[in-house]
């Protein structure tokens, strides 16, 4: 996932800076929303806005795209602006990079990584193997991408969820909801992360993408176990230990359950060994009032 420099967009200038910042303007939505939409990583998007990174051609292509305006004109040529409140070009749904994405996901999950080719994908999408490498050049940057898109919908589903909950404790059994695989949606994410897993242990760049999502998954927990000891819904205890013991458990229990029939009863072993941490690692220890004395 290394990118190569030779892919680097020079704008020295900053007019290309310009035009990317003129299109997320035209889909009046918010910078993060926009790298969700290009299936790019926020802080780059961030610093390429700035000017401390240049944009590859790839992501420049993808701006295009979902801004529904001509690559020549965002690289200084030819071409038309973008209109104020002007929608992405109505290919597919959220437009091409996201589609071969979506396409990218479920056929790993199906097939693995290494047993999806990227013609698999573009016929999937209908389109030209030509057509997926323009968005994506490399194997690495589609499986990014992929990992990336899950890490985005996992993310927004967590936070809608904990926006609702009444206390910590409500937090963590929603949270606990979310990484049972118990739908085929949740299932294929789990085992996007189980191909991810494996490319980790032996790609430096693979590595640290999954160190990243770990470290912000520990964090969302422990965050929810910190808030439950201060309500008083939990028991004091190590927020940041209890969260990398937890989520362990997790992580064996669904890779157990992935291995069983997607109708077994896996899932529901899996939530109630889940439950039982909670009941015993975190609830309150509730003292026991004292016993009358014997009458005199």
């Amino acid at each position: 996932m290394d990118e190569d420099p030779g892919t680097r967009v020079a704008d020295d200038a900053g007019d290309i800076t310009g035009r990317v910042k003129k299109v997320v303007e035209s889909l009046g939505c918010s910078r993060r929303e926009f790298a969700r939409r290009i299936v790019m990583d926020p802080s780059k998007l961030s610093r390429s806005l700035s000017g401390t990174r240049r944009f590859t051609l790839a992501e420049i292509v993808r701006v295009a795209d979902i801004g529904g305006v001509d690559v020549a004109w965002l690289l200084g040529s030819r071409g038309a602006p973008p209109a104020r409140g002007r929608e992405p070009a109505a290919v597919p749904d959220g437009g091409r990079p996201l589609q071969i994405v979506r396409e990218t996901v479920r056929l790993i999950a199906e097939h693995g990584f290494h047993g999806v080719r990227v013609a698999d994908i573009a016929a999937a999408c209908g389109t030209s193997t030509a057509a997926v490498h323009y968005h994506f050049p490399g194997r690495d940057e589609l499986l990014e991408a992929a990992v990336r898109w899950c890490m985005d919908e996992d993310t927004a589903r967590r936070a809608a969820g904990l926006a609702d909950a009444p206390d910590a404790r409500a937090e963590l059994l929603h949270l606990i909801a979310l990484q049972t695989p118990r739908t085929g949606q949740q299932r294929r994410q789990w085992l996007v992360w189980l191909d991810l897993w494996a490319q980790a242990a032996r790609s430096t760049a693979v590595g640290r993408l999954h160190e990243h999502y770990y470290r912000q998954w520990r964090t969302t927990v422990a965050e929810v176990v910190h808030r439950g000891v201060e309500q008083g819904v939990f028991r004091a205890v190590d927020p940041e230990f209890t969260a990398l013991r937890l989520t362990a458990l997790i992580d064996g229990l669904a890779t157990q359950v992935l291995a069983t029939a997607p109708d077994s009863t896996g899932p529901d072993s899996m939530h109630a060994a889940l439950l039982a941490f909670v009941d015993s690692e975190l609830s309150p220890v509730r003292t026991q009032p004292p016993r009358p004395s014997a009458p005199s």
